[in-house]
């Protein structure tokens, strides 16, 4: 790995310390560097492989962007961390629970996915490698949450067909794999 990219994953192992993922007992880090990998099959960019391995950091740590942004610039050129920044900021879910407590998780899910239709390229990129590690993960481990999960994921997969095309391809047919199986459980 380019030390750039050991220095983000070093930071990005930090900030999710103690994390757990949520169907299994691996550490959360586990995600975030499959991402990685998956992206590393469509695209070497430092900005793009370091915004993979932290795109989790703001939405599911108490750092800030501007804490991230500060050692993205210890680290890389200043042009790249601030790529690396935009990134990580374009994968940040903006409509949150927290943020808006009177919206229900439908009207959340349909704002979050218009923003998402108005990110880069790159960054749907991320996603897609994002969705294509949760889903298996979730289909197997939650049979009742997988078909909401799935549809939402179907429908964010409607609204960002900018990025890498054959990992467009590979994680739409995924998700519908996934959905295909539910029926045939339980």
């Amino acid at each position: 790995m380019q030390e750039p990219l050991q220095q983000v994953l070093d930071f990005a192992e930090a900030a999710h310390a103690g994390q757990t993922r949520k169907y299994t007992p691996e550490r959360y880090m586990v995600h975030p560097i499959r991402v990685m990998e998956i992206c590393s099959r469509y695209n070497n960019s430092v900005p793009v492989l370091a915004a993979a391995l932290l795109h989790d950091v703001l939405e599911d740590t108490p750092v800030t962007s501007e804490e991230l942004l500060r050692f993205l610039h210890t680290v890389m050129p200043p042009e790249d961390a601030e790529t690396t920044i935009a990134l990580v900021n374009d994968l940040t879910d903006e409509y949150t629970k927290e943020r808006y407590p009177n919206w229900n998780r439908k009207k959340r899910k349909e704002e979050e996915r218009e923003r998402m239709r108005r990110i880069s390229p790159y960054a749907q990129t991320i996603k897609y490698a994002d969705i294509l590690d949760n889903s298996h993960e979730i289909t197997a481990a939650d049979p009742q949450f997988a078909p909401r999960f799935l549809k939402e994921c179907r429908m964010l997969l409607q609204a960002m067909p900018l990025g890498h095309a054959g990992l467009y391809h590979t994680v739409k047919e995924r998700v519908h794999e996934c959905l295909q199986e539910l029926p045939r459980r339980g």
